[in-house]
């Protein structure tokens, strides 16, 4: 941590704790796609797929992750959804 002023040293232990809540939800985000991409039945994926969308818009709600990016995430895996 750095000797600077107060107000650096908060900032700091802020950033600290954002990274870790940021990469909690992107990992969540990560395993719920990986579990769709798994299934080789759709109506097993149906379930799945559904959660693993809503994940990745409350990230992209909580400004974890770009817009842009959710849309592609969420494109890919529609269309891995609709080829089964």
């Amino acid at each position: 941590m750095s000797t600077r002023t107060k107000s650096v040293q908060k900032r700091q232990r802020k950033q600290i704790l954002t990274y870790n809540s940021n990469t909690h939800y992107k990992t969540k985000m990560k395993t719920a796609i990986k579990k769709v991409l798994e299934c080789k039945k759709k109506d097993e994926a149906e379930i799945l797929y559904k959660n693993a969308i809503s994940i990745i818009d409350k990230v992209r709600q909580k400004k974890i992750i770009h817009s842009n990016t959710a849309s592609r995430k969420k494109s890919s895996l529609s269309k891995f959804y609709n080829s089964l």
